[in-house]
């Protein structure tokens, strides 16, 4: 399994988002630190779930970091995350 979509099944179980984006950004990170030819080392995550009312940014931060610790120790380099709530998801 790629590592988007373990990222996407343990995100959604875990905090139930009503909108989750996954975008690898991979290919921008050519020649950085943590980069692979491969693919799968740089994300940029959204996610939009209740399950972030009333945590400050750090928090909620934090929240999808323990969730995808495994990933980060094996391929995953970085992570652009937007952790929103249903309120201030205003597309």
């Amino acid at each position: 399994m790629d590592y988007a979509t373990r990222m996407r099944t343990k995100l959604s179980s875990s905090l139930q988002p009503v909108r989750l984006e996954i975008e690898d950004d991979s290919q921008r990170h050519a020649g950085h630190a943590g980069a692979d030819p491969v693919g799968e080392t740089h994300f940029n995550v959204t996610v939009v779930s209740a399950a972030f009312e009333g945590k400050s940014r750090v928090a909620r931060q934090r929240m999808v970091y323990e969730i995808v610790a495994e990933e980060l120790k094996e391929r995953v380099h970085a992570l652009g995350l937007r952790t929103l709530t249903p309120s201030e998801d205003v597309r």
